[in-house]
């Protein structure tokens, strides 16, 4: 067990930093499985009917809900964790987040094969929600302390690989579903198993090759800037005061209303443009691809930006920028231009995308590296928040809208409302000041 511990990950002189991302992207690709679920709704929905759904089937919809189970443990397992993984390290984290996450998946194969919904629930909602907070904040925190020069392109980094597992996850996932189909069998269950077999092997990779940093380390040449005016401190703050200050509710803010204005795109993208365009599902079907692709590569793009311009500026342009983009959407409806209807809601993916990317370089900004893993644990609970307020303004109002309008008219209000959200994140990012340094620790407390 001693591999484990934190004391085992310490890197030994000479060690190259640049194989820190690496470990950090191998956990990550794995759990970020969780974006391409959607693979699994129709299988499991006709579990008794094999070809289609019978008497007894589950329905989609209770499908869903081990999805929106698995996000919400996410933003609560790293909010309660954080600390634990602070003081444990990224080895052991890695190792607990593999084997909750592949439990998990383990006990749906299971939930499947006894056609028990509460086992899916518990398995991949429950178990595998507390493998992906553990997996998620543990990688992030390790970069940002290899990488205090660059911590924007560092979490960038990371969070990519979560943004880009769905792009390995989703067509995986298909094809072996294909491959085990059967007469009797949609595939489902030996799916999960051998996925759960192939990212145990990943994600212990990832576990062995991550190192921190000595103490004191810093990069050669490099010389840490105190810049009140970029909100850079040199200082830190323990979890249990940053909670307490203004600066992190503001920042929860921001990061709630970033992604809730992105996240109900993602989630209602294929009937929103079927709906305003008139495109085919095939069609419908590569923009959503399309979006997942902007919401990827906005992770690596805005995080890295940000180490030029600070975060706080970067996040001014994500908001000003989104709502001009967003007010520019009924217009090119009314144009009639599919092309500039996929630009503006593809960019406005790949601020959503750079906003979850960069909010781990805002927090070390503002309250140092000392505790951030647990800090960010904490604020990410602003996500769980947004995955509910997002999709469900964007679901039940354009639902509400058809019964009163033409369905290609029931989004235009959807996105002035958006706007509003994003204002409110605008305004809570200009109210962001440095922490006072009442609040900072004292190095032999950090020691």
């Amino acid at each position: 067990m001693s591999f484990l511990s934190r004391d085992a990950t310490v890197a030994k002189p000479g060690f190259n930093r640049w194989l820190v991302p690496p470990a950090a992207i191998a956990v990550h690709m794995c759990i970020g499985q969780v974006y391409g679920f959607s693979v699994f709704k129709k299988p499991l929905a006709k579990l008794i009917g094999v070809t289609a759904p019978v008497a007894g089937d589950w329905t989609e919809a209770e499908v869903g809900v081990a999805y929106s189970i698995a996000l919400a443990l996410l933003g609560l397992s790293a909010a309660v964790f954080g600390k634990w993984v602070e003081r444990s390290g990224p080895r052991k984290t890695m190792v607990a987040s593999m084997i909750c996450f592949c439990l998990g998946l383990v006990l749906a194969s299971l939930s499947v094969k006894w056609h028990q919904l509460w086992l899916l629930y518990a398995g991949y909602g429950l178990i595998g929600g507390i493998g992906l907070g553990l997996g998620y904040i543990a990688p992030v925190s390790t970069l940002m302390k290899w990488f205090p020069d660059r911590p924007g392109m560092a979490t960038g980094m990371a969070i990519m690989g979560f943004g880009g597992g769905a792009l390995i996850g989703g067509p995986l996932a298909q094809e072996l579903i294909k491959r085990y189909a059967s007469p009797t069998s949609v595939g489902a269950g030996e799916t999960l198993l051998v996925m759960a077999g192939l990212y145990a092997i990943s994600m212990l990779f990832g576990a062995c090759m991550v190192r921190v940093p000595p103490e004191g380390w810093k990069p050669e040449g490099w010389v840490p800037k105190e810049s009140t005016a970029n909100l850079v401190t040199s200082a830190s703050v323990s979890v249990d005061t940053a909670w307490k200050t203004p600066q992190f509710w503001m920042l929860w803010v921001v990061l709630c209303m970033n992604v809730s204005a992105g996240i109900g795109i993602l989630g209602q993208a294929s009937p929103m443009i079927q709906d305003m365009f008139k495109v085919t599902p095939a069609a419908a079907a590569g923009y959503v691809g399309l979006l997942s692709l902007c919401n990827l590569g906005g992770r690596f793009f805005w995080s890295s930006m940000s180490d030029l311009v600070g975060r706080k500026g970067i996040y001014c342009l994500y908001f000003i920028l989104g709502a001009s983009l967003y007010a520019s959407v009924p217009w090119t409806q009314g144009q009639g231009s599919v092309t500039l209807f996929v630009i503006a809601t593809g960019l406005i993916l790949t601020m959503y995308g750079g906003g979850f990317a960069t909010i781990p370089a805002y927090l070390r900004d503002l309250f140092g590296s000392y505790q951030v893993g647990a800090i960010h644990g904490r604020l990410i609970t602003a996500w769980s928040m947004a995955a509910i307020l997002g999709p469900q303004i964007m679901d039940r109002l354009s639902v509400a809208n058809k019964k009163i309008m033409p369905p290609d008219q029931a989004y235009n209000g959807i996105f002035h409302l958006m706007i509003g959200l994003l204002i409110v994140g605008l305004i809570a990012n200009l109210l962001v000041r440095p922490v006072d340094a009442k609040h900072h620790v004292k190095a032999t407390a950090q020691a």
